[in-house]
Order: structure tokens, then C-alpha cells, then sequence
């Protein structure tokens, strides 16, 4: 297999508008032209006879995207489940729980806004409390964060809700040693992974987690809504999708296989996404990515006089940089230098931690050195206006 050229020579491969500095990948990810062909091909074949593709084509094909799937990640097939996005998926293993009054979800201050929701709706309706570990910021080590997560742990923890790679922050958390010491606890795992796959190098068999959901549309490149939710065999029994359909009582993937009438072809076409990935290098890529980043987030900063949050194995394809703000940071701020960025022509995103002001960047394929020196520009242009 030919391994394609990187940077602005493999573009082409995309629809990305020329004339927009693209440097979010992590955000919603960008849709290769070839996979986009594979997912209106699976729509093509289905409408030439809706009722056969989906009794005679339909449940083979997902189980075999299943299997393409579970090569890719370490597990096998029969644990997989496709679901629409890993927040779709933690709702699923979430809603699934059956809590008592004073029980305790343990999630993560920087875990991601819409699974906290989650969480705090479902402790809600049962009386139970969502307890909390804190990461450090910026800096962190791994074992302050281990320690940190072992501390907030109490007798009445029913479930830990870890994210593997940290959406706000972009910390790749050591899962390893956390799975190991909840399981020790007999608390189980559900790790929202939704910046996994495709960014780093996954292995369901060693991660000691009983969930795992992650995203296909972001660093994998598969079409929008496509996302996967992992489940041990010992994890499977009680777990149910957030839509009940036929398959009630079937057991895991009958009951997610089919919850309705919808467009599978997002998950149908993983294979050609998954084959696109290794075409770009697929762990090379995906190193090269990752330094891309880091020499990225390192200019910035350099060009802003300011810091980066993080370095070494905690830091993966996005890096922060600290903006110069000059003052407290808070949501409104964020917001609005945001929007100054689109104006600009980028869409770099902004988040506010430990009372500052970070810009997250992404590093893909097709981006270069060079995109991070014009973000840089742009950056310190946006914030000179944002101080007069």
C-alpha cells in the first residue's frame, strides 16, 4: 500500500475550503473525499431497494464494519455497537444504571460538559451524588492524577466516568494505571474515549476499562455520526441504547443493532475511513501528528510570550497555549475571542482553565508548520484588538 504524501500535499484529499486555516480536526473531524464516496455508495445500494438492504444486507454489513472495527482497536467484533457519538454512547451505558439514594458517580473537573450533564440528570432522578476528582492544571503529572482519582473514591462510588483524552484541556490521561486502581475498588469504568480513536494507538484488551466509547468522525475521518461503544463481556448483561426498539431483551447487539429506521451508512463506511488512516501512515501518521502539534504549540507560544499547559506523554495531537489576556478569563471572554477567530479566518477554539485563557490546537494530516506560524499571526492580532 502506498503511503500518501502529508501536509498541504495530501489537501486534496478533502473539501476544506482553501482560503480558512483549518487547526480543529478534534473538534468534528473533516471527511475524506474517497470515504464520502463509500458512505453515498452504501446510501445508493440501500435505496435501490430499502426493505432487502435492510433484512438481507443491513445486519451483515454492520457486524463485518464491526469486525473492521474491532481489528483496528484490539477487541472483537461481538463487543462492539455502533451509536451516533461518544456522548450518545456514555448515555447509553448511563441511563443503563440503576443507582440507590446517597450512591456516587465519580467524573472528572475537566471531564466533558455534556457527559457531566448526563451524569447529574441520571444521579438526580435516583437521589444519588456526583462526586468529583480534580485533574491539576496546567503541568499535571501522572501520578497527581492517579492519586487524585484514588482520593475521591468512597465506599459509595457505584461507577467512575473517565475520559481518556481530556476535550478542554487535551490531556491523555494514564488510563492504564486509573482502570487499575478503580477495578481494585470494584468501581467500574466507563471511559468516554471520544478523541481516541485515530489520534492514538487503542487496545480494548489492555485497557481494563468495562466501557469504552469513541468517535469515527473525528481523528478517524468517517462520515458524521459514527461512533462506537465498547462493553466487556462481563458488562454487556442490563446495558441498553437510549432508543428501546425490537430488540428488547435479545441481549447487547441485537438490542443496539436496530433501535429504527435510520441512515447506517456512517457506520458502513468505518472500513474505507480505517483504510484511508493507514494510507496517511496510520502510526507513523499519527506520530507525526502529535509532533506536528508540539512544535505548532511551541511557535505560538513563542510568538505570544506565553506557556504551553502540558508537554510529554500526556500530550497528543492538540496542544493548549495560554492566550495573553492580561486578566481573569471567564466564558463571555472565551466567546468572544472565539468569534474573533472565525472572523479571522481559523477555527481554533478557546477554553478557560484554572482562570485563564487557552487556545487549542489540533495537528492532522494535511496541516504543516506553517499553519501554526499563521495561527500565531493571527492570535496575537486577535488579542491586540481585544485589549484596546
Amino acid at each position: 500500500m502506498t503511503t500518501l504524501p502529508l501536509g498541504r500535499a495530501v489537501r486534496h484529499e478533502w473539501r476544506l475550503a482553501p482560503d480558512f486555516l483549518t487547526v480543529n480536526h478534534g473538534s468534528f473531524g473533516a471527511t475524506p473525499l474517497c470515504v464520502l464516496a463509500e458512505q453515498q455508495a452504501w446510501r445508493d445500494r440501500m435505496e435501490t431497494q430499502p426493505s432487502r438492504f435492510m433484512r438481507a444486507v443491513l445486519p451483515g454489513a454492520l457486524r463485518a464494519a464491526a469486525d473492521t472495527l474491532a481489528a483496528f482497536i484490539g477487541a472483537e467484533g461481538k463487543d462492539i455497537a455502533f451509536v451516533d457519538n461518544a456522548t450518545g454512547g456514555c448515555n447509553a451505558v448511563l441511563r443503563s444504571l440503576h443507582l440507590a439514594v446517597d450512591d456516587e458517580v465519580l467524573v472528572l473537573d475537566q471531564g466533558y460538559g455534556a457527559v457531566r450533564k448526563t451524569v447529574r440528570f441520571v444521579a438526580e432522578r435516583f437521589g444519588a451524588r456526583v462526586t468529583e476528582a480534580v485533574i491539576p492544571f496546567p503541568n499535571p503529572t501522572e501520578d497527581a492524577i492517579v492519586d487524585n482519582i484514588a482520593a475521591a473514591l468512597t465506599r459509595r462510588t457505584r461507577l467512575a466516568v473517565i475520559d481518556h483524552i481530556t476535550s478542554g484541556s487535551a490531556l491523555i490521561l494514564p488510563l492504564a494505571r486509573i482502570t487499575a486502581v478503580l477495578r481494585a475498588a470494584g468501581v467500574p469504568v466507563l471511559v468516554d474515549g471520544a478523541h481516541g480513536p485515530g489520534q492514538i494507538t487503542l487496545d480494548m484488551r489492555t485497557i481494563g476499562a468495562n466501557w469504552y466509547t469513541g468517535n469515527g468522525h473525528k481523528w478517524l475521518c468517517a462520515p458524521k455520526g459514527c461512533a462506537f461503544l465498547w462493553a466487556s463481556p462481563d458488562s454487556q448483561d442490563g446495558l441498553h441504547p437510549t432508543i428501546i426498539s425490537h430488540g428488547l431483551g435479545g441481549g447487547f447487539l441485537a438490542e443496539f443493532d436496530w433501535t429504527g429506521t435510520r441512515d447506517f451508512s456512517p457506520f458502513l463506511s468505518i472500513g474505507a475511513a480505517i483504510a484511508f488512516h493507514q494510507r496517511l501512515g496510520g502510526e507513523a501518521m499519527r506520530a507525526r501528528n502529535i509532533a506536528l502539534a508540539a512544535e505548532g504549540a511551541a511557535l505560538i507560544a513563542q510568538r505570544l510570550n506565553t506557556e504551553t499547559a502540558a508537554d510529554g506523554p500526556m500530550t497528543g495531537a492538540m496542544r493548549l497555549v495560554r492566550l495573553p489576556l492580561g486578566r481573569p478569563a471567564d466564558d463571555a471572554v472565551s466567546m468572544a475571542v472565539r468569534q474573533r477567530l472565525l472572523e479571522a479566518g481559523t477555527d481554533a477554539p478557546t477554553h478557560v482553565l484554572a482562570g485563564a485563557l487557552w487556545l487549542r490546537l489540533s495537528a492532522f494530516a494535511y496541516n504543516e508548520s506553517e499553519d501554526y506560524a499563521r495561527l500565531g499571526e493571527i492570535a496575537a492580532r486577535v488579542m491586540r484588538e481585544i485589549a484596546a
